[in-house]
C-alpha cells in the first residue's frame, strides 16, 4: 500500500467516524435541549424540534406546542413536524461531525488533545451557527427573527452547553475509534514497504 493510498483510508475513515460522533453527539445535544425545554422553560419538549424545522418550514408546530406547555401538556406532538426538525438537526451535526474527523485526520492528535478539540469545535460552530449560519438561514428560507436569533430564545447557556456537548462526544468518539487504528495502519504500511524492498 502506498502511502499516498494509506493517507486516504485514514481521511476516509476518519471522517466517517467524525460523522458517526457528529451524529451520536447531535443526539445528546438535542435531548438535553428538550429536557431543558420541558423542565426548566415550560415550553415544551418537543419544542426544540419544531423551534430547529422551522428554519425551512412553517412556524405553526412551534406555537402550538408553547400553547399546549401554557396549558398543562408538555408534550405536545406533532410527528411531521418532529421528524423533519430531528432530520435537519441530525443531517447538520453528521456534515459537522464528518469535517472534523477530516481535519482532526491531517493533525493526528493524541486521544486528549481530540477529545478536547472537539470542545473548542463545538464551541466554533457554536459561534459560526449564531452569527453566520443561522441569520443566513433565516434571510434565504424567511425563518426572520426566530431563526436569526434561535441562541438568544433558546438562552445563551443552554445553547452554549448543547455546543459543548456536541463537542465533547464527537470528540470522544473520534478519539476513541479513529486514534485506536492509526498505530496499526501505520505498522502495516511499514511492514508492505519493507517486504517489497527485500
Amino acid at each position: 500500500m502506498t502511502s499516498s493510498s494509506v493517507r486516504t483510508d485514514r481521511l476516509g475513515r476518519w471522517t466517517l467516524i467524525g460523522l458517526i460522533g457528529g451524529l451520536l453527539g447531535s443526539v445528546l445535544m438535542i435531548l438535553y435541549a428538550m429536557v431543558v425545554s420541558l423542565a426548566y422553560k415550560d415550553v415544551g419538549f418537543f419544542t426544540p424540534l419544531y423551534h430547529i424545522g422551522s428554519a425551512f418550514a412553517e412556524p405553526a408546530a412551534i406555537m402550538a406546542s408553547m400553547e399546549a406547555a401554557m396549558g398543562g401538556d408538555g408534550f405536545y406532538l406533532e410527528a411531521g413536524a418532529a421528524t423533519f426538525g430531528l432530520f435537519v438537526h441530525l443531517l447538520t451535526g453528521a456534515g459537522v461531525g464528518a469535517l472534523f474527523g477530516a481535519l482532526v485526520s491531517l493533525a493526528s492528535p493524541n486521544r486528549m488533545m481530540t477529545v478536547l478539540a472537539g470542545a473548542v469545535y463545538g464551541m466554533i460552530v457554536m459561534l459560526g451557527n449564531a452569527y453566520v449560519g443561522l441569520p443566513i438561514v433565516a434571510e434565504i428560507f424567511g425563518g426572520g427573527e426566530p431563526i436569526a436569533d434561535m441562541p438568544s430564545m433558546a438562552g445563551w447557556g443552554t445553547f452554549l452547553v448543547e455546543h459543548l456537548i456536541f463537542g465533547v462526544v464527537l470528540g470522544l468518539v473520534v478519539a476513541t475509534w479513529a486514534t485506536r487504528s492509526t498505530p496499526r495502519r501505520t505498522h502495516a504500511a511499514r511492514d508492505s514497504s519493507v517486504g517489497s524492498s527485500v
